[in-house]
């Protein structure tokens, strides 16, 4: 399997004439890593290419590396039915430079390039309506970014009294308690019954 890979990956990397800046395999698979300004190009090979055929488009994710420059990545998932094998391409970007819309090549790109920008707040390019598609519409933030604060900003509850939906600061109801973590198992000093039993003998 992975020999196969490394033929494929072999294969891409000669076709594209320097458009792949890495191609490792890994676990079983095979990850391209591309700029941004070539994904578009990149992706129409592998769709269109003879050899390749990856013509199901899975899926677009992102994830968030905060400690680098360009702290994206738009990772793209294909299933080649041709080869029988799945493809990961990786581009990386920063909070504001755009990446290409894949739309243009695969149309099932549009709602995960929405769910890219409304989650992390990735830029897509030729995208036909970039706007939120998970969050509300006054939603502040990104929410699975790093640096998102787990409770959030606002807390959105429905008022009976005003008969809609309001927005509050997120309020916490319990107090900070401070744990030990200790074990209940560890370290204890009081005296369980029959532990007396056990320091005869």
């Amino acid at each position: 399997m992975s020999e196969a890979l490394r033929d494929l990956a072999g294969y891409i990397e000669e076709r594209l004439d320097g458009k792949i800046e890495t191609a490792v395999v890994a676990h079983g698979e095979l990850t391209l890593n591309v700029a941004a300004s070539d994904i578009v190009d990149v992706l129409s090979f592998l769709k269109r290419d003879v050899q390749c055929q990856f013509i199901s488009f899975i899926d677009i994710c992102g994830a968030d590396y905060p400690t680098r420059e360009k702290r994206f990545d738009v990772v793209y998932h294909l299933l080649s039915p041709r080869q029988n094998q799945r493809i990961r391409v990786k581009v990386t970007t920063d909070e504001d430079t755009p990446v290409p819309s894949a739309t243009s090549v695969f149309p099932g790109a549009d709602w995960f390039e929405r769910e890219a920008y409304d989650l992390y707040g990735i830029l897509f390019t030729g995208h036909p309506e970039l706007r939120r598609i998970l969050t509300d519409y006054g939603f502040e933030g990104h929410p699975l970014r790093k640096d998102f604060p787990v409770t959030g900003f606002v807390e959105v509850r429905y008022d009976d009294e005003v008969k809609r939906v309001v927005y509050e600061p997120v309020e916490l109801k319990q107090e900070f308690r401070n744990f030990d973590f200790l074990s209940p198992w560890e370290g204890t000093d009081y005296v369980l019954p029959g532990d007396e039993k056990a320091r005869q003998g």
